[in-house]
């Protein structure tokens, strides 16, 4: 872990397991293989702007059984362990229509029980390869595997039953501002119909795990920014997911608050064994949780390694990236 000793920001009692009964399943491997996504536009050499998937919000949290803007939805709960594998062959550029490169014969392996953090600049596809990760995108051409299944053929019914094995944490936190803290983290468990005793268990049981356990009764406009991620991180774990997808955990927050959500990721983690994806730009938390990073740059992937490794990077985009300098082979759009 780069070395860092990870400090809690609560007494270590308050990081209490889940009991026998609620365990949570195995973590799985996440592999990419030669990953092509791409949108129309025109053909350039430039860094790529991600592309929206039809509006969808990346704000509202994913119900279990219903959809946004016509998306499928849905993430977290129980399982067995499964394999997530997505290939995919470079597509064959179009006469008819130009066709521009978010992700360009992507590959790599996120290994089980890992915390692995995509970074780039702004517009490189982090999220892109998130929402490919969930199914809520569909790449060109390929297959998408998890435990031998294409989820790209899967009807929506089956993909929603994927996409209830993971735990999504949204940028902004993204709570229901008309439900309590208790409702906000419940809110996967009531969509799969869970008993409300084990509902208020299990609230109760994550709630404490990120620190928070007396504010079931708030609202999210009573509480700060960085409680508000929190919760979130307690939503996401609530359905006991293997695979765990942040999307900028950390954005907005203080330094000492960064610094909370970093030993949160890290702990939950070592507790509850799942696998983790981290999409970051914020160098300090990538350095101080990952146990590999990737870098994205106008489509490819230009570092994939440890954090020494990385570091120790000949690439002058890397090291331009690292540094924090304007000028250099990163155009500034």
């Amino acid at each position: 872990m780069n070395g860092v000793v990870l400090v809690s920001a609560w007494p270590q009692e308050s990081w209490k397991l889940a009991p026998p009964d609620l365990n949570f399943t195995m973590s799985a491997t996440i592999e990419f293989r030669q990953v092509t996504y791409t949108v129309p536009g025109e053909a350039q050499n430039v860094q790529a702007v991600e592309p929206e998937p039809e509006q969808l919000p990346i704000e509202a949290p994913l119900p279990q059984d219903d959809s946004v803007n016509g998306q499928p939805v849905g993430s977290g709960g129980r399982g067995r362990d499964r394999r997530f594998t997505q290939r995919q062959a470079a597509k064959a550029p179009d006469s008819a229509n130009t066709r521009r490169s978010i992700l360009d014969r992507v590959s790599f392996t996120v290994p089980e029980r890992s915390i692995t953090c995509i970074m780039g600049v702004s517009g490189t596809g982090k999220t892109t390869l998130l929402r490919l990760m969930e199914g809520l995108l569909k790449p060109d051409s390929g297959q998408i595997l998890i435990d031998g299944q294409d989820i790209v053929t899967m009807k929506e019914r089956e993909l929603n039953e994927v996409r209830r094995r993971m735990g999504f944490v949204f940028q902004y936190g993204a709570l229901f501002d008309s439900l309590t803290i208790a409702q906000n983290v419940g809110f996967g468990l009531e969509q799969q119909r869970r008993p409300q005793a084990e509902i208020a268990e299990v609230v109760t049981q994550r709630l404490r795990e990120v620190g928070l356990p007396d504010i079931k009764d708030k609202f999210p406009s009573e509480i700060s920014g960085g409680m508000r991620k929190r919760v979130a991180m307690a939503r996401a774990l609530a359905t006991q997911p293997k695979i765990v997808l942040y999307d900028e955990p950390t954005s907005g927050l203080d330094p000492v608050m960064a610094r909370v959500i970093d030993d949160l990721i890290v702990n939950l983690r070592d507790r509850a064994g799942t696998t983790n994806v981290v999409v970051s730009h914020h160098l300090p938390s990538i350095l101080r949780i990952a146990d590999r990073i990737l870098m994205l740059h106008n489509a490819q992937i230009v570092a994939n390694g440890t954090p020494e490794e990385v570091q120790k990077s000949d690439s002058p985009i890397v090291q331009q990236f690292l540094e924090g300098r304007a000028v250099g082979p990163i155009t500034v759009m």
